[in-house]
């Protein structure tokens, strides 16, 4: 690293943090793809970069400043609800048959739609933890 400009690890925590949230929404098809300039989604990457972000914020818990806390708690919450939407819109494009019209499909829960109630559960719990600390 050069002496003359010195990043600082606050910067570093920033910079690492802001990588994750950016990687989630391209792959969630909210942001282009700044390589190809082109909508993408994969929902199994952008749950990963969630997943991620939340060990993070788990692992961090008690070391972050109150205003950290609340900035990542919050991120990691919105990223969730919009992965929720996401992958409810893939799971409702999928059922459409030919006609255009939805057909009910019973079936046993993919990991993925178990994984989409982990996320809601976990955001209701966040909610009430946030509303305790007030």
């Amino acid at each position: 690293m050069s002496s003359e400009k010195k990043i600082t690890e606050q910067q570093l925590f920033d910079q690492l943090i802001s990588s994750l949230v950016h990687s989630a929404w391209v792959f969630m098809g909210k942001l282009k793809n700044p390589i190809n300039d082109q909508l993408e989604k994969d929902l199994d990457q952008a749950s990963i970069q969630i997943d991620m972000l939340d060990m993070l914020y788990k692992r961090m818990k008690g070391n972050l400043t109150g205003n950290e806390d609340q900035y990542l708690g919050h991120l990691i919450r919105e990223l969730k609800m919009n992965f929720v939407e996401e992958k409810n819109k893939k799971t409702e494009d999928s059922m459409e048959d030919g006609t255009g019209k939805k057909e009910k499909v019973k079936s046993k829960k993919s990991k993925e739609e178990k994984k989409t109630e982990e996320f809601e559960k976990i955001e209701k719990t966040g909610e009430e933890n946030n509303e305790e600390n007030e």
